[in-house]
C-alpha cells in the first residue's frame, strides 16, 4: 500500500498546485463491457467500438502524462471493462516504470479473477475501484444488469485485501439507492475496503433512466454521510457532490459553539474522513478525463472537449485550454456557486450545473445552500 493514502482518494503527501497538475488523471480504456449497468455514463457495449487508443497510442499518452512533473497525477484506469484491454499488463508495467502510480476499476465479469489482480499488482498496479451499489445480490445486479456481479464485487474485495491493494468502493445514490446506504455501509465494514465514495447521480449516458435525489434529501444525507465518516474504519467522501465540505465545515462550527469545551484544533478529528479529504478537487480543476478515443475532458460526467491526444498535449491543455482554465478559477462561476463563499473548497457540480443547464459555469441545483453575502471567503 503505497504512502500515506489510498491512491484513489483526493488525499496526497505532496502539495500542488491543481490548476498546474490533476490529482487524478482518468482513463477510458475502452467502451466494451459485459455488463448494462442502469447508470453507466460510458454507455458501454459489449463489443468495443472502433477508434479507441492504440497500444502505441496509449504507451503515448502514459510518456504525456510525464509532462505534468513532480507531483506525477494518479492514473486511473476505467471503462467500460479496462480487463477486455489485452493489453492491460503491458500499459500498467509501463506507467510503473515511468513513476505514474496507476489503480483499475474493473466490472464484476468473470475476466476479473484472483489470479488477474494478482499479475497486474505484480506489474506495478497500486490500487483497486469496485463498484457496490446494494447490500444484496437481487438489488445490486438489478442496477447492473447482469446476474451474478454482487458475488463477484464482493470476492474481489476480499482478494484486494489478500493481495494488499488498497481498495476502493463507489456507491452510487439515487432515489432508487438511497434508502440502502445504512445497510451498504454496515456490509463494507465487513470487506477490506480504505475508501468509501458515495456518487451522487448524474444524468448522463444510460444513467437518464435513473432519478437524482432532491435537493432536501441531498442536503440530509450530507450530515449522515459526515456522521459516518466520524465513526467509519475508513475514508467516507463523494463524488460529484463536493458541498460535503461545506456541510463538514459547518456542523464543526456548530459542534464547537455547542461545546466550548471542544478546541479549534480537535475539531478536524471530530469531523472524520469527509473533511479531512475535502481537497478542492472538482470537475476539470484535479480532475481530468481521456476518452477512450483520446478526448480530453474535464471529467467522464462532464463531456465538453477540449482537445485530443492524438493532436494536443494534454498537459497544456489541463493548463491552458480555455475550458480549463475557467474550471480552475471559481470567481468565474456563476449563480450562487459563483456568490458562495465555499467557492474555493467546494465549487459544486460543474458536470451537474452542465447537465442542467448547459453551462459548466452555472449553479449546481443538487445544492440548496443560499451563499451569505456578508460571510468572508473560505479557504
Amino acid at each position: 500500500m503505497p504512502p500515506p493514502s489510498h491512491p484513489l482518494t483526493t488525499g496526497h503527501s505532496v502539495p500542488r498546485d491543481f490548476a498546474r497538475t490533476p490529482l487524478n488523471v482518468y482513463w477510458e480504456m475502452t467502451q466494451g463491457c459485459a455488463l448494462a449497468c442502469r447508470h453507466c455514463r460510458a454507455e458501454a457495449m459489449k463489443v468495443a467500438p472502433p477508434g479507441e487508443l492504440s497500444r502505441d497510442e496509449g504507451f503515448a499518452l502514459l510518456r504525456a502524462l510525464t509532462g505534468f512533473g513532480n507531483p506525477l497525477p494518479h492514473l486511473i484506469l476505467t471503462g467500460g471493462d479496462p480487463l477486455q484491454r489485452e493489453d492491460l499488463e503491458d500499459l500498467v508495467a509501463e506507467a510503473a516504470r515511468l513513476g505514474i502510480g496507476t489503480s483499475i476499476t474493473p466490472a464484476a465479469t468473470p475476466r476479473l479473477t484472483r489470479d488477474v489482480l494478482a499479475r497486474l499488482k505484480g506489474r506495478g498496479l497500486l490500487g483497486l475501484g469496485l463498484s457496490l451499489d446494494a447490500p444484496d445480490a437481487p438489488r445490486h445486479d438489478a442496477i447492473r444488469g447482469v446476474e451474478g456481479t454482487f458475488a463477484i464485487t464482493v470476492e474481489a474485495a476480499r482478494w484486494g485485501g489478500e493481495l494488499g491493494l488498497p481498495l476502493q468502493v463507489n456507491t452510487l445514490v439515487s432515489e432508487e439507492t438511497a434508502g440502502d446506504l445504512p445497510l451498504v455501509f454496515d456490509l463494507l465494514k465487513t470487506l477490506p475496503i480504505s475508501r468509501w465514495s458515495l456518487f451522487f447521480l448524474i444524468a448522463v449516458g444510460r444513467g437518464k433512466v435513473l432519478k437524482p435525489v432532491d435537493s432536501a434529501r441531498a442536503e440530509a444525507l450530507m450530515g449522515w454521510i459526515d456522521e459516518v465518516a466520524a465513526q467509519a474504519p475508513f475514508v467516507v467522501g463523494t463524488t460529484e457532490a463536493p458541498w460535503i465540505r461545506r456541510v463538514a465545515r459547518e456542523r464543526r462550527r456548530h459542534e464547537a459553539h455547542a461545546d466550548h469545551a471542544a478546541s479549534a484544533a480537535a475539531m478536524p478529528s471530530r469531523s472524520g474522513a469527509a473533511a479531512r479529504g475535502g481537497l478542492p478537487v472538482r470537475d476539470g480543476h484535479g480532475v481530468m478525463f481521456v476518452s477512450s478515443t483520446g478526448s480530453i475532458y474535464p471529467s467522464g460526467f462532464l463531456p465538453i472537449p477540449a482537445g485530443n491526444v492524438r493532436a494536443e498535449n494534454l498537459v497544456e491543455v489541463y493548463r491552458s485550454s480555455p475550458l480549463f482554465e475557467a474550471l480552475h478559477h471559481p470567481e468565474r462561476f456563476r449563480g450562487r456557486c459563483g456568490r458562495c463563499e465555499y467557492r474555493r473548497v467546494c465549487g459544486g457540480s460543474r458536470a451537474r450545473a452542465y447537465a442542467f443547464t448547459g453551462d459548466p459555469l452555472e449553479t449546481d441545483p443538487l445544492c440548496a445552500y443560499e451563499p451569505d453575502a456578508h460571510a468572508p471567503l473560505v479557504g
